[in-house]
């Protein structure tokens, strides 16, 4: 008898031993361990439980003998029962009889149509003098062996299992390693063959950069704080380069510039029927997004009751489309940006803060332009050369131009700065930009510490167009190819519907709307 336990023991660990080239696929090998200790010896049920340091709960993350759900249910705190008992003193245990053992709790509800006694032993599983978790199982050799044969081997089981897990654990750090590596040389190829990476080298920006090259490898929600116009798009669009999902889509959202009773359906899709003119079924933008990034612009505009709907999507990875009663599964990564207080929101009750909490995982302050005034010759730089590229000339400025420039402060950011510059290529009639031509381009809001402009309809551009003049055939000649549709006359012009919203007041074009509205074909 002992000459047959102890071949059997050899053939197991030997068994055990050859499957370690597996350890990197961690679930299927501890899968693998149990099956062999079931095939070879009596073994009926077993499960080996680890400690989830996301939630610090212990959860089955193998086991034999158990369906699925029951498996589910395996999950414990630190300290319950008899799992919980082996974690916390990393010492052995044995119930001879599950039926009068009050710590034994059966959450998995796989024994109790069980008759007669039950055993059950349990090991800790340890590494390098830490607890990693615990391999329970039901008597291994039978009744006729006795307990000390069973713990003394479970042990060594057990001692093979944690040195899976350290290996695991090594091999998953060099990953992430090499992971981060592989993103600062993307960083690096990006800037050299001109693909979306941040100009500029003043501190602000190089902790900005710091924090992206940090947080793209991984899979946290990330929320981008700073005004309209400093380039949150192109950082979220970074995040999503530089991360394991840039080979999917990356899908952006304006929350702001889609009329509220359209947001929901353009965010989850609807099902045919759900509304008037819902002839088809149609998938929204999270399932456009599925295992790649969606980016929520404007997010502190989104209302309520949408909020709700995000946040589930954002726990629970799983929503419904307007109209049906079917659960979708979706796997996205959220980037969010606002230039709204959010925390001021919520403490106020216009934005949910568990959603505020959800998205703030990885909060990135982005700064204003007049906050990084050394990097506005790169910056200007970077877009002359962009745009004389699409328009076939090249730019310069006078050592006065680009002085009033760097003293400029820029209330509309990096945004405003590209569209002056294409605007001057457009307008400039040599190649070198002085002071005086571009002093009627610049918003006097911006002008601090210069003489400013006359705010007057007197003001002339060169060419003798007056500069209210042509900001109002700017927006309406936005608005017409636009069908007079303010949010989308306002995406193209690259500013937020307030903002278009305002100049439609400012220059008394609210009439000339409604009435070309009103004459306007209907479409069918």
């Amino acid at each position: 008898m002992t000459l047959l336990l102890g071949n059997l023991k050899l053939q197991v660990l030997s068994s055990i031993c050859q499957i370690i080239d597996t350890a990197l696929d961690l679930e299927h090998a501890l899968g693998e361990v149990l099956r062999i200790l079931s095939e070879t010896l009596s073994m009926k049920r077993a499960t080996i439980t680890l400690m989830d340091p996301e939630n610090e709960r212990l959860a089955i993350s193998a086991s034999h003998g158990l369906t699925p759900e029951e498996r589910e249910r395996g999950v414990y705190e630190l300290d319950e029962g008899v799992t919980g008992l082996i974690f916390q003193t990393a010492k052995p245990y044995v119930v001879p009889d599950i039926r009068h053992e009050p710590l034994f709790l059966d959450k998995t509800g796989s024994r109790h149509l069980e008759k007669g006694r039950v055993s059950f032993i349990g090991v800790p599983i340890v590494s390098h003098g830490r607890c990693l978790g615990v391999l329970n199982v039901d008597r291994l050799f039978g009744d006729e062996v006795s307990y000390d044969e069973d713990l003394s081997f479970l042990t060594v089981v057990a001692t093979l299992i944690g040195q899976f897990l350290s290996l695991n654990e090594k091999i998953k750090a060099r990953e992430q390693a090499l992971v981060r590596e592989n993103v600062s040389l993307r960083s690096q190829i990006t800037r050299e063959r001109r693909g979306p990476y941040i100009v500029g080298k003043c501190l602000a920006m190089q902790e900005v950069e710091r924090q992206i090259l940090k947080v793209a490898p991984t899979r946290a929600s990330v929320l981008l704080l700073g005004e309209s116009g400093t380039g949150k798009t192109l950082i979220a669009r970074i995040i999503h380069e530089y991360s394991e999902r840039k080979n999917h889509a990356f899908i952006k959202v304006n929350c702001a510039s889609i009329p509220e009773n359209l947001l929901e359906s353009e965010l989850f899709g609807y099902e045919k029927g759900a509304f008037t003119g819902a002839t088809g079924a149609k998938p929204g933008r999270f399932e456009d997004a599925h295992q790649g990034t969606i980016f929520l612009d404007e997010i502190g505009e989104l209302p309520l009751g949408i909020q709700a709907k995000l946040l589930r999507v954002l726990q629970e990875k799983e929503f419904e489309r307007l109209g049906s009663n079917v659960t979708r599964k979706v796997d996205v990564r959220v980037v969010a940006a606002t230039n709204r207080d959010l925390a001021e929101l919520a403490e106020h009750g216009g934005f949910r803060a568990d959603l505020f909490y959800r998205l703030s995982v990885f909060p990135i302050q982005v700064p204003a332009l007049r906050q990084r005034k050394g990097d506005i010759p790169a910056l200007l730089n970077h877009f002359i050369d962009m745009v004389s590229r699409e328009y076939g000339r090249t730019l310069s400025f006078t050592p006065r131009a680009l002085s009033d420039l760097t003293m400029y402060d820029w209330p509309g950011n990096v945004r405003e700065m590209e569209n002056l510059i294409e605007r001057l290529v457009i307008m400039s009639d040599g190649e070198r930009v002085d002071a005086v031509f571009l002093k009627p381009y610049l918003n006097p809001s911006g002008m601090q510490g210069q003489a400013q402009p006359e705010r007057s309809q007197g003001v002339h551009l060169p060419g003798g167009t007056p500069l209210r003049t042509m900001e109002r055939n700017e927006v309406i000649a936005a608005l017409r190819r636009n069908g007079w549709v303010q949010y989308k006359a306002a995406e193209e012009l690259g500013i937020t519907p307030r903002q278009i919203g305002y100049r439609i007041k400012k220059y008394g074009l609210s009439t000339v709307i409604e009435k070309q509205s009103a004459s306007a074909p209907v479409r069918r």
